[in-house]
């Protein structure tokens, strides 16, 4: 999996890098193609390091940013609403948003019966 990952104020580590590749080798997992994956790795002033990644999908982006003490802490979050995103659309079809459409259409003689019982 070729992931692009770039660092700030930070040298990406062959450890870092092949972190960030197994949590996007991991979204393989739900067969949607991810296109133009990328993950920037910054330290912040503040001693936290932040972890921000784009990726892009049929119909879509997927943008996700973490910031942790940790870094591999900031990955994992990183990676969970990647997650989180990527599920929603995957199962975005599956979805029942317009559940009234699929109500049973009743027919006049069954109607008649619903007012003849009130």
């Amino acid at each position: 999996m070729q992931v692009e990952v770039t660092g700030k104020n930070i040298d990406v580590t062959p450890a870092i890098r092949e972190r960030i590749e197994e949590k996007f080798s991991k979204l393989e997992r739900f067969q949607v193609p991810l296109i133009g994956k990328h993950a920037v790795i910054s330290q912040e002033p503040n001693r936290h390091f932040k972890v921000e990644a784009t990726a892009g999908i049929p119909g879509g982006n997927l943008v996700a940013s973490s910031e942790q003490e940790n870094m591999y802490a900031a990955i994992k979050d990183m990676y969970q609403k990647l997650e989180r995103q990527l599920s929603k659309q995957s199962h975005k079809s599956e979805a029942r948003r317009a559940s009234h459409s699929q109500k049973p259409v009743l027919t006049e003689a069954e109607m008649a019966e619903e007012d003849f019982e009130a």
